[in-house]
């Protein structure tokens, strides 16, 4: 997987790792193209990645962080090989073969699935880089996620400027709630009591407290159910529209590898079978 670590520079093969399947696949907004290379941000920290015929090349002044960004240190041939005991993932699989669950800011992650609800990704990352640069701090060319106390002054007033729509109420609503949340030690809890906890805050409901579990906490017995998921259940299990009810039986299906499963069946279903 790692090829070879610097001071400044990841580079890792492709074997168990394609980086735009990564960044596609629904989990993450903080990233674009420039030029050939895309530019990965997490909250201060930045990485320009490079693709070369047998190799990406993560140029990145944090790079110890960045391998527990992609998960570098997972064996993803070993997770997938559990999976395909499954007769569901197999062109799943072959079709986003790259696919690595991203280990993001538990911070960050919170404030952009809010954002997401019934969202489209343009207006997404347009919201999302507007408030990196009124509250981020400025980060070479760019700019990073701010912190909870950098948010000081975030209104709806000024979330709905941005075009956040309805989201402005919860989003200027969680910013208090979360002074009062301490995320490393709802690290601890277990699920169910961790997404309860997450549920109870402003703007977060069920599919984007999974998202959250899942894409901040690593919590892979967790499935997110969203209109593509539920599409996909309706055709290859039974009809059902209760995404609550879906969720627990996939999470009762492929249990502690929900969260991976889940991943290469929302790409397929979202980029190719549709």
């Amino acid at each position: 997987m790692i090829k070879s670590i610097q001071k400044d520079k990841i580079i890792v093969d492709k074997e168990d790792f394609n980086l735009v399947q990564t960044l596609e696949c629904g989990q993450v907004f903080s990233y674009f193209k420039d030029g050939k290379n895309f530019v990965v941000q997490s909250a201060d920290k930045i990485a320009v990645i490079e693709e070369q015929e047998d190799c990406y090349i993560i140029n990145t002044k944090t790079p110890n962080y960045f391998i527990n960004y992609f998960d570098f240190n997972t064996n993803y041939k070993e997770i997938k090989k559990a999976l395909s005991k499954f007769s569901i993932l197999n062109e799943p699989l072959k079709f986003g073969y790259g696919i690595r669950i991203l280990k993001q800011d538990i911070f960050e992650t919170i404030i952009s699935f809010i954002i997401s609800a019934n969202n489209n990704i343009k207006r997404i990352t347009k919201i999302l880089n507007k408030i990196k640069e009124n509250f981020g701090q400025k980060n070479g060319n760019y700019y990073s996620f701010p912190t909870l106390e950098q948010f000081k002054g975030a209104n709806q007033e000024y979330f709905l400027k941005l075009g956040a729509g309805y989201r402005a109420k919860y989003l200027e609503n969680v910013l208090k709630e979360l002074e009062n949340f301490n995320i490393e030690e709802s690290k601890k809890l277990s699920t169910e009591t961790l997404r309860n906890k997450l549920i109870a805050l402003s703007g977060v409901g069920p599919k984007v407290a999974d998202c959250i579990l899942l894409f901040g906490y690593s919590r892979y017995d967790v499935f997110p159910v969203d209109t593509w998921i539920e599409q996909m259940y309706n055709q290859f299990y039974k009809s059902c529209h209760n995404r609550i009810e879906i969720r627990k039986n996939l999470v009762n299906e492929f249990k502690d590898l929900s969260g991976y499963a889940q991943q290469y069946l929302f790409y397929y279903k979202r980029s190719y079978l549709k």
